[in-house]
């Protein structure tokens, strides 16, 4: 009887021992340890990150911090941990979170447009991306990637077609830049190929006078006459005359991208000395003023087939622009412009 009564006593203590353990699992694995608000969000892991690295931005997040690192040494997460962009969603137990941490490197959406020159695109990328800017910077104007892609460092915007693409965060520079060189190839398939060779153009050219039509009008519906200006220009070796780049030019001698608006190109301003002026020289400049977007691109490879030579912008129409055959009836357009200009006292 006493024995049975000490192995009772014992079974009731293994009962309780096990139903406590049970508890302590359960709560440790099994029960929600997320503390915010949002539906989800994201923990960025750089590369070489360690653990603690980890939970230093986990903690915040968390209701039981130390439960989690109980479970991340139990499932050897400590010591195997990954870089990326994951997930963790309102209510996920700590067994769920250790498993988003492991295997669930989310990729992200990445978007660029109408950066005007290569550091500004580096430093969008870098507010996407785990990559820095200088370290894009530095694979962005690699002499030796650019002469092997038949690119340079004035035409190295290039390669960079604005859009949407699935990238994940922990992407490297070098990564990027060499995605991103791939994606340049797929645009230039051969239906667009094949239409800049007819025009007598080869893709950077293109490109470059698709910165200059996008930086003369922000109208989609108009471009592509104003690239038959353009190439009606080069038609003639007749000099572009672009004011947006002597704008480029004014910005680039003087280092001002970031703080200099100008509204009104003046007469003194068509004498500046630089490669970009197309007062002063005859041709395209040595590469984009801008990153043109995908339809002022196509603007120039389709452009409209007329005998504009000359056009300016019409005030009576806000955005668009008066076109005109002769040199006569652009200096009438034009005087109707300036007299616009005066009444709103734009000086520059």
């Amino acid at each position: 009887m006493y024995i049975k009564r000490i192995l009772g006593i014992i079974a009731i203590l293994i009962a309780i021992g096990m139903g406590i353990f049970s508890y302590f699992i359960y709560e440790t694995m099994l029960v929600p340890n997320t503390d915010f608000e949002e539906d989800h969000v994201y923990i960025h892991v750089k590369s070489g990150a360690i653990f603690e690295d980890v939970f230093e931005q986990l903690q915040p997040l968390l209701k039981k911090p130390d439960k989690f690192r109980l479970v991340a040494k139990q499932k050897s997460y400590v010591n195997h941990v990954k870089a990326g962009r994951f997930p963790l969603v309102k209510d996920m137990n700590n067994m769920e979170i250790v498993s988003s941490l492991r295997s669930n490197n989310e990729p992200l959406s990445l978007t660029f447009n109408n950066q005007e020159r290569l550091n500004d695109l580096a430093r969008r990328i870098a507010h996407q991306i785990e990559a820095d800017s200088s370290s894009l910077m530095q694979v962005m104007l690699d002499t030796t990637f650019l002469i092997e892609k038949g690119l340079s460092v004035p035409t190295a915007l290039n390669m960079y077609i604005p859009n949407n693409y699935e990238f994940y965060w922990n992407t490297s520079a070098e990564t990027f830049r060499d995605r991103m060189y791939k994606e340049y190839q797929r645009f230039w398939n051969d239906d667009r190929k094949a239409k800049a060779e007819k025009i007598g153009l080869n893709p950077n050219e293109v490109q470059t006078l698709a910165a200059i039509v996008q930086k003369e009008t922000s109208r989609v519906d108009e471009r592509n006459r104003v690239a038959g200006v353009y190439m009606n220009r080069l038609k003639r070796d007749m000099k572009l005359d672009a004011d947006p780049t002597v704008i480029y030019a004014i910005k680039n001698q003087n280092n001002t991208f970031d703080t200099t608006i100008i509204k009104r190109v003046l007469y003194k301003d068509l004498e500046i000395q630089s490669p970009y002026n197309t007062y002063l020289n005859k041709g395209l400049p040595p590469g984009p003023i801008a990153m043109p977007d995908i339809s002022s691109i196509d603007a120039v490879l389709n452009y409209e087939d007329h005998d504009f030579l000359f056009f300016v912008a019409d005030p009576d129409n806000p955005g668009y622009h008066k076109f005109a055959k002769t040199h006569a009836q652009h200096v009438q357009n034009k005087r109707a412009y300036t007299a616009w200009l005066r009444k709103l006292n734009i000086q520059r």
